[in-house]
């Protein structure tokens, strides 16, 4: 954001062409997993700071309300965590799907407030499209799957948002794009990023880290910030989300991890 001028407007909503993004590890070396989200904030409430008790629960009905009945791929279950079991959460949460109270960061924006009332997750019956209600913003919108077909995950996120949007009127500025409680998510919101194993380059992170950045990728722990790599894999996503449109996050992800893996394999 530190590059943002005053004149400077965040551009349309751009899917592009999803034909054109493709399978970053067809033959399954590398990648263990693949998974884009973002956030999006319904229009006619605060952020969550600023929801009362029962704006959690108004918010809670309204969002399950357009989750109803979604066609095809996208059908599911919602699931109030005020419904499920102590054992239920923290499987869901070992299983990467499911989010967990917030920190003391969170905490101290009174993000937490009334958990876990109007909190809950709607997933889809292969638990490759989630809907996170009411976490740290109003809606995040996740498609994931294992290995490393980023056009297929990309294809279902797509199709996921545009058909919420049609029930669910989103806060968008034309400056700032899709405004949302965090402001290092604004812009697009995308967060697309992969579980992936580099062995070679991981032996210098100086150097993995410096080849993620010239990308404009992240590189984290497995289970994200402030952790580390289980087993080897790690979290690399992309950094930029405001001030280019939603293909141009992808492909310049695409390309990144692309590059990632070929100097790993001649590494």
């Amino acid at each position: 954001m530190e590059d943002l001028k005053k004149t400077d407007v965040h551009p349309a909503t751009d899917f592009g062409d999803i034909s054109s993004i493709g399978n970053l590890d067809p033959n399954q070396e590398h990648i263990v997993s693949t998974r884009i989200r973002c956030c999006r904030s319904v229009e006619g409430y605060p952020f969550n700071p600023g929801l009362t008790e029962e704006l959690y629960q108004k918010l809670e009905e309204r969002v399950t309300a357009a989750l109803k009945d979604l066609p095809g791929e996208l059908s599911g279950q919602y699931i109030a965590l005020r419904d499920m079991t102590s054992e239920q959460q923290q499987q869901l949460i070992d299983d990467h799907f499911l989010f967990k109270e917030g920190d003391r960061f969170l905490e101290a924006a009174n993000s937490n407030r009334y958990w876990p009332t109007g909190r809950g997750i709607y997933f889809n019956h292969n638990k490759t499209f989630l809907v996170w209600v009411n976490e740290e913003d109003h809606i995040r919108i996740i498609s994931l799957q294992q290995g490393g077909n980023l056009g297929e995950v990309y294809a279902r996120w797509v199709l996921a948002v545009t058909t919420l949007e049609k029930k669910l009127k989103y806060i968008r500025s034309d400056r700032f794009g899709y405004l949302t409680f965090c402001p290092t998510n604004l812009g697009t919101t995308i967060r697309a990023s992969v579980h992936i194993k580099v062995p070679k380059l991981a032996a210098d992170m100086n150097k993995l880290n410096s080849i993620a950045s010239s990308y404009n990728l992240q590189v984290r722990g497995t289970r994200g910030e402030h952790t580390e790599a289980e087993g080897g894999v790690y979290d690399i996503s992309n950094k930029r989300r405001l001030g280019l449109t939603e293909i141009d996050v992808i492909k310049e992800m695409y390309s990144g991890i692309q590059e990632i893996i070929r100097l790993e394999k001649n590494a």
